[in-house]
């Protein structure tokens, strides 16, 4: 859940122009390397694709998707590098109204023009913005070991989360006995006030290292809408006597159909049970799901009942890590 920059889906629409106060976008800067910097504008995204490549998987897809004109709602701001006129390297920083703590910062630099501080230099050219915006504290998220990483590091960020996507295959765990345990598989709306409200505090619950201000409406748009690929929702219920019929975790999927590959699931729990209980209730949804089809989970080191049960099956391979993210952040107070 932490290793997509959360963007309100509107936000694209949104990208009014920026006023001239507080913009760099004039004048060119020319860069110690050589490189000239101006704003970023319409159909440089397919300049740079022709010296960048396409991208290496569905993290670098969405972040690049964040490159785009500075706008002041919601503030961003983006620049490109040019040799000679042609583009090579973009920056952005922007904000979340989801996470208002920290800014979401981005690079790209073309592989030719690596290892000359050109991110460097557009990161001071950004931050120099967000400190005049009042906005100091950055995140930005990396893969392990790479050259992002490194850079991250040399530039004062702190790793302060690991995120990865686990995929479980069919048959892996073992079926909970629903009839001699009280528990109940239901579906149910996208839509449900009951739902969007446990969405909302799950959310809220597992970010406290990266402040959150999800609402009903937020959750609705974000991760319950089709716009965002929600296709359907079971929860798992508490049905015993005296239980309250009350849902202790739920799961969201984003694949409309079933195949082969993996079906991509939020998966949550209800933060008001015990851990032991959160994580009894994660590991039987979780079998469930994955009962006749391979399931694809993510999960932060903060969401520790799914993380321990995942912890096992990776070590009893029984599902495998399909891909991890770093999360770093440069806080004013950290540097």
């Amino acid at each position: 859940m932490s290793t997509t920059p959360e963007v309100d889906p509107s936000a694209a629409e949104n990208t009014a122009c920026a006023s001239a106060e507080g913009d760099p976008r004039r004048p060119r800067i020319t860069l110690d390397s050589g490189l000239t910097v101006r704003p970023w504008e319409d159909g440089d995204d397919l300049k740079l694709i022709e010296v960048w490549g396409d991208p290496e998987n569905s993290m670098h897809y969405q972040d690049r998707a964040l490159l785009r004109p500075s706008s002041n709602k919601p503030w961003s701001r983006c620049v490109v590098a040019e040799d000679n006129g042609v583009p090579v390297a973009a920056a952005t920083i922007l904000r979340s109204s989801l996470h208002p703590d920290r800014l979401s910062f981005y690079a790209e630099v073309a592989p030719e023009h690596r290892r000359r501080g050109v991110a460097a230099e557009l990161l001071n050219i950004l931050e120099s913005e967000a400190v005049k915006a009042s906005m100091p504290h950055l995140k930005a998220r990396c893969e392990k070991r790479s050259a992002a990483q490194c850079f991250l590091k040399d530039n004062a960020f702190k790793k302060v989360q690991v995120s990865r996507q686990i995929v479980v295959q069919p048959g892996s765990l073992k079926l909970p006995d629903l009839d001699g345990s009280g528990l109940d598989l239901q579906e149910i709306a996208t839509g449900s006030v009951e739902l969007t409200r446990l969405v909302t505090e799950f959310y809220n619950a597992v970010h406290e290292w990266d402040r959150a201000e999800m609402t009903l409406g937020r959750a609705q748009q974000m991760l319950l809408s089709e716009a965002v690929g929600a296709s359907g929702v079971v929860v798992l219920r508490d049905v015993s006597e005296g239980a309250g019929n009350r849902i202790l975790a739920f799961a969201i999927s984003y694949t409309p159909e079933q195949t082969d590959d993996p079906a991509d699931v939020l998966l949550g729990w209800n933060p008001q049970l015990g851990d032991e209980e959160a994580e009894a209730a994660s590991l039987a949804l979780l079998a469930l799901l994955s009962a006749r089809y391979p399931v694809r989970v993510e999960v932060d080191n903060s969401m520790g009942p799914l993380k321990r049960v995942t912890d096992q099956l990776v070590e009893n391979q029984d599902a495998e890590a399909d891909f991890e993210a770093l999360i770093y952040v440069r806080d004013q107070e950290s540097q």
